[in-house]
């Protein structure tokens, strides 16, 4: 007797019925009605067919193109319905039945079922292990998936080119090259790696995984003849990995050798190479060739990949006159064009094209208002920000996680941490984008407290698993700022627990976090155990030894990085300059800037400038720093000119001084650092009553100056100090101070009272001297801490001349090297010398 199901009705269209009540008959329509997609009205036949007056009963080679059915309609109801039915008429052992239930449950997402249906198979096949696998493929899980094909091939089932096709993009969504590279093997075995779709996927799976060198192996040693598909694909890999020149040379060869016409998807691939200025040209050779070709008029898709091509290469006009070609403007054009005016800072501009775009009749969607917001946070224009905000709320569109997460980037970027937090703590599901933002927003705005404390914050809500490896590089960073290394080194525990150490980010932040909290053997011990090393870790390497005043060793890395064949980026540079500027290496900093300028993709950006500014400056060399300034592409900012004006303070050059301390004055009226600044210059060459003047312009400003301090971190408890509160000292501390003094006193130790930049009498100033927070600081740690440990000291604000002399003398008296940390870098005192050479 035939199973009765509930399955969907038959359509208003009619469907065809077999002339005669034949089964083969009605299993032959139904199934190519599944095979031409047409899916409803497969399923619609099964009620009659169950309805026959001759009773008929599914077979075999009914249910199969039914399940298939009820997979592409993701229809999991009726997919229960075939499964109890085909249990019922006892077909649920039939491998062909078996294996379209298991495909029809993975479909439909339903693992569990699947994987029940593949559990109870008595004879499971190849294609029994290929719907399983694919299931898990299809649900985003890869690692599964992998170790189906693993036990597939323990049982000694051999796979096919349906089994190696579905694996290898698995192994690559997991990273696992070395996996990837047996399944090559096996494909080598089995004789199936020249198979066209076996080639595609493993050229595909190496030039994801960053092997282009093997990517082309595999594409050179495809056996069969190579169709549009398979150069499409290298092309891809090759724009993937940025190799330009090798795309625009292999589509020549395409063209030119083999006579293959580029189509669409030739040039969605090869135009994502297309990322800077320097391929400018090259784009718009592309441009003619698709018009000669009419390709730009197959639909929105190549017009919408050559704006964004154009944004990326810095060329907003030509993107306009794309956009302004395209007839029948899609949703996805007007967001191109958005993107493209957001992507070059153009957040006006990108803000008329959405008003275009509404008042054309489009309804924005997330990627509309992540593009928007972007343009917002890169101008930090927090009133268009808000505006934006406004939409979202008024359109429905805040329940996005996308547009949650833009706006939180938004707010963050613009200095609104406050904002960013009340939106945040009013989102019910919180995903990891969510966290990674806050806590990275935290720790770029010099929030490191607040970063760690959102860390701890999604710990808790996570129920002790490991943290995602982005918020660990966050909380990594604000250990960095805080020199909390204690933390830091439990983050490095669990980076290594939960098998992060494999990713060039997170372990370049753990060497950052290390040579920042002045642990730089450390840090390059690390570097040197890494066996794979790209650019990251070679630039935070050479930056670790530029704070810590080892500017020779970061030179030296730097030319070992190059003889490795590293190319150096923007940071690389910036590292250097900073390790020249710090050490005194005024010539080789300026070799470096010549060396960066002429690179053909590089450029010095208002940062490198700043760095060597200062530099110049600090060496006296204040004509060459000026004529820089005024040849700079940007506006000296207050990093440019505050670096001048301590240059000043420490060679006396008060009247340049002056010049830079009104115009340092007036950009930044808010700073209290700049009026302390303009005050210390203005004292250090006796100029009491200029010194005067700045200071009432500070207090009628209303802005706050952070009081000079000092602390110390002794078995995981932080002492702090402030400069003359001597009285809050303990005895044992005043005591040990005394005792310091009198030693270092004896080898040559006195008052430099030109670091007291008050109008005092002289014994006033050495008294002054004599309780600064450092050395305060510096006592307690050797009181507390035995040889051969280091003292640690950390500052708020620059070191001064007096403390920076009794450090070095301490650290000869004691035999105990001294790490004082200020605002502007490390000092390494040993053996009464100081590692940046009183150069600082």
């Amino acid at each position: 007797m035939a199973a009765s199901v509930h399955l969907p009705p038959l359509p208003q269209t009619s469907t065809p019925k077999p002339a005669a009540s034949s089964l083969p008959r009605w299993n032959a329509l139904l199934a190519d009605l599944s095979r031409a997609g047409r899916h409803a009205q497969a399923l619609s036949l099964l009620p009659p067919l169950l309805a026959a007056s001759d009773g008929l009963t599914p077979d075999g080679f009914t249910l199969p193109p039914a399940a298939k059915s009820c997979g592409a309609l993701r229809d999991s109801s009726a997919g229960r319905q075939l499964h109890a039915m085909a249990a019922k008429l006892g077909l649920d052992d039939d491998p062909f039945v078996a294996n379209s239930l298991v495909s029809m449950y993975g479909r439909c997402g339903r693992l569990d079922d699947a994987d029940k249906v593949f559990g109870t198979m008595p004879n499971r096949n190849l294609v029994s292990w290929n719907a399983l696998m694919s299931a898990f493929s299809d649900a985003g899980m890869p690692r599964r998936g992998v170790e189906l094909f693993q036990e597939c091939l323990v049982v000694g089932v051999a796979p096919d080119e349906a089994t190696l096709v579905t694996v290898l993009p698995m192994c690559t969504a997991l990273g696992w090259l070395e996996t990837s590279r047996a399944v090559h093997g096996v494909a080598v075995k089995s004789g199936l790696v020249g198979e066209p779709r076996v080639t595609n996927v493993l050229v595909d799976m190496y030039a994801k995984c960053g092997e282009v060198a093997d990517a082309e192996r595999a594409f050179l040693h495809s056996t069969s003849e190579r169709s549009v598909v398979t150069w499409n694909v290298m092309l891809a890999g090759y724009a993937r990995n940025g190799e330009a020149d090798a795309a625009f040379g292999l589509l020549q060869e395409m063209q030119m050798e083999q006579g293959l016409a580029p189509d669409e998807i030739t040039m969605l691939s090869v135009l994502p190479v297309c990322s800077g200025p320097s391929e400018l040209a090259k784009l718009r050779e592309l441009h003619s060739f698709l018009i000669r070709r009419g390709l730009h008029l197959t639909g929105d898709m190549v017009p919408n990949a050559l704006i964004a091509a154009y944004a990326k290469c810095g060329c907003v006009p030509h993107a306009d006159r794309v956009f302004a070609g395209i007839r029948s403007k899609t949703i996805s054009s007007w967001n191109a064009m958005i993107g493209a005016h957001a992507q070059n800072g153009e957040a006006g501009m990108a803000i008329q094209v959405f008003l275009g775009m509404v008042d054309s009749g489009i309804k924005p969607d997330w990627f509309t208002t992540g593009s928007l917001l972007l343009a917002c946070a890169s101008l930090k224009h927090l009133l268009y920000g808000k505006a934006i905000h406004g939409f979202i709320l008024r359109n429905g569109l805040e329940r996005d996680s996308f547009t949650i997460n833009s706006l939180l980037s938004a707010y963050i970027q613009c200095g609104k941490e406050s904002c960013a937090k009340l939106l945040f703590d009013a989102v019910e599901e919180k995903d990891e984008v969510s966290w990674n933002t806050m806590i990275a927003g935290y720790s770029h705005n010099g929030l490191p407290e607040q970063s760690l404390q959102m860390f701890r914050q999604m710990q808790s809500t996570g129920g002790g698993h490991w943290p995602p490896l982005i918020s660990a590089t966050g909380a990594l960073m604000a250990c960095s700022q805080l020199s909390a290394v204690r933390l830091g080194k439990e983050m490095h525990c669990v980076a290594l627990k939960a098998d992060y150490c494999e990713d060039s980010i997170l372990c370049s932040s753990i060497i950052d976090m290390y040579a920042k909290c002045g642990f730089v053997d450390e840090a390059r011990a690390l570097f040197d155990r890494l066996e794979k090393r790209d650019a990251a870790p070679w630039t935070v390497m050479i930056t670790g030894y530029a704070v810590n005043g080892r500017g020779k060793e970061a030179v030296a890395l730097y030319e070992e990085m190059r003889r490795e064949g590293m190319e150096a980026d923007e940071f690389t540079y910036l590292g250097l300059l900073m390790a020249c500027s710090h050490a005194g290496m005024v010539e080789e900093g300026l070799h470096f800037f010549r060396e960066m300028s002429r690179h053909p993709r590089l450029g010095a950006r208002l940062e490198h400038y700043a760095c060597l500014v200062g530099m110049l400056s600090r060496a006296g060399r204040f004509g060459e720093a000026m004529v820089l300034m005024e040849e700079m592409p940007e506006e000296a900012d207050a990093k440019v000119l505050s670096s001048v004006l301590s240059a000043c303070h420490i060679h006396g050059e008060a009247e340049l001084g002056r010049e830079v301390a009104e115009r340092l004055l007036e950009l930044e009226p808010d700073k209290a650092e700049h009026y302390v600044l303009a005050s210390n210059m203005y004292a250090g060459s006796g100029q009491w009553d200029e010194m005067r003047k700045v200071r009432r312009r500070l207090k009628d400003a209303g802005v706050y100056k952070e009081p000079g301090c000092s602390w110390i971190d002794v078995a995981g408890k932080v002492y702090s100090f402030v400069a003359g509160g001597n009285r809050l000292l303990s005895p044992e501390v005043r005591r040990m101070w005394c005792h310091l003094e009198e030693r270092i006193r004896r080898i040559g130790y006195v008052p430099d009272t030109t670091a007291v930049l008050h109008d005092l009498e002289e014994g006033d100033k050495v008294g002054a001297l004599r309780w600064h927070s450092e050395k305060q600081a510096m006592a307690l740690g050797l009181l507390m801490t035995a040889a051969p440990a280091k003292v640690r000291v950390f500052k708020n604000i620059r070191m001064c001349k007096d403390c920076h002399n009794a450090a070095k003398l301490i650290s000869k008296a004691t035999g105990r090297e001294i790490v004082v940390r200020d605002k502007r870098r490390f000092h390494h005192f040993r053996d009464g010398l100081c590692s940046c050479a009183d150069y600082w």
